[in-house]
């Protein structure tokens, strides 16, 4: 195993040192806070000669996918970044993107929407993306971030779909963590050369990208693409398999911690799980079978694997920072609620948002999402399945 020293970065500043050591052919991207980061340290890679990237300064994150897509269908590995309100001025080319197959690989800066604006962080972009067609990874740490962002490479281009990489604005984004990068060559290695299975540039094998599709074929593009994401698992499992054997470090489609013989759970994504597995090892030490569910591949969702991990629970805690107006608590919520929906003993399974707009999350919060899941399991009583947490009186 080579890897360097342990290095201090802010989270940005690790995707933009991932993103050198992968070198794509074609970066196209727009500043926008808190993402802003990452392109400008990228661009001065490029300036300074360290990458062979074409960077391409756009005039908004529409043509910024725009570019990408049209660069991908000519057979480039490109890449990108986002957040928030970038991340919703692509929407339309999100969908043409996961549409044409093409292995793009986004960052995404979780932050929230407007409005009213808001520069900080809750999970309202990617969540609304969540059904765009895009492979979704999500990263507690800066060194999730980094990790994720290479093994995408590996992902994306091996089932020919766009992965977005997901991880917490201000919080980790901008916050200094130790690190420990991986040598430029073994970054090399393990995504290996990019060969794409088609190019708009090999004449001699000429196809057509975009085309008209009306009643008589739509529908099958849709199933063959539905069809596409029965392989993200398995890829996503043997990329970090091959991520293990160089660093040692270890991922799958989720992280669970404690959870084996817990009787209450609670499942969260991203920064926040940090904060909350600290609130786990307390209350295991007050004798309490307690544990944590951190989500890893959001979409698709590992539905089989899922199920097997949290049937034994009796109550399920779901932190959620996105809301869904007008529907029935979070996103995260209501797809954990199908999963379990039809095993024999289904635990009670209640919704907690949280964190709206950068709202901090305490340890006290989660105590008290703890001291209500506790409260449910002696009791098998809920008062409300759709609480919101941290709001002021």
């Amino acid at each position: 195993m080579k890897t360097k020293n342990f290095i201090a970065l802010e989270g940005n500043q690790a995707v933009a040192l991932a993103m050198k050591q992968i070198d794509p052919d074609v970066v196209a991207a727009y500043p926008i806070t808190p993402q802003t980061e990452i392109v400008q340290v990228f661009s001065e890679y490029v300036a300074n000669g360290n990458v062979h990237t074409e960077f391409v300064t756009v005039e908004s994150e529409h043509s910024a996918l725009s570019a990408c897509i049209g660069s991908s269908a000519a057979g480039a590995r490109v890449m990108t970044a986002t957040s928030s309100q970038g991340l919703a001025l692509m929407w339309e080319m999100l969908y043409i993107a996961s549409g044409a197959r093409l292995p793009i690989v986004m960052t995404v800066v979780n932050r929230a929407l407007s409005s009213p604006i808001n520069i900080h962080c809750d999970h309202s972009d990617a969540m609304g993306a969540r059904d765009s067609g895009w492979i979704q990874l999500w990263s507690e740490t800066a060194q999730e971030a980094y990790d994720n962002l290479i093994q995408a490479i590996k992902i994306a281009e091996s089932i020919n779909l766009p992965v977005m990489v997901n991880m917490d604005g201000f919080i980790t984004s901008h916050a200094e963590e130790m690190l420990e990068p991986l040598e430029d060559e073994d970054v090399k290695k393990f995504i290996g050369e990019y060969k794409p299975i088609r190019s708009l540039l090999d004449v001699e094998h000429p196809f057509t990208v975009g085309p008209l599709a009306l009643q008589d074929s739509y529908f099958e593009f849709k199933r063959s693409q539905a069809e596409a994401y029965k392989k993200v698992v398995p890829a996503v499992r043997e990329a970090a398999e091959g991520f293990a054997k160089i660093t040692g470090r270890k991922y799958d489609l989720f992280e669970t911690y404690k959870l084996e013989d817990a009787e209450m759970g609670i499942i969260v994504l991203n920064s926040t799980a940090g904060t909350a597995k600290e609130v786990v090892d307390r209350l295991r030490e007050d004798g309490k079978k307690v544990g944590l569910l951190k989500p890893r591949l959001f979409r698709p969702l590992p539905v089989e694997d899922l199920k097997k991990t949290l049937s034994h629970l009796k109550v399920i805690g779901v932190m959620d920072r996105a809301d869904t107006f007008g529907g029935f608590g979070g996103p995260l919520f209501g797809d954990t609620r199908s999963v379990l929906y039809d095993v024999e003993h289904r635990p009670i399974i209640v919704d907690y948002i949280y964190g709206l707009g950068g709202r901090d999350v305490t340890m006290d919060q989660i105590y008290k999402v703890f001291e209500d899941l506790d409260f449910i399991n002696r009791t098998g009583r809920v008062e409300s399945l759709i609480s919101y947490i941290g709001i002021r009186e």
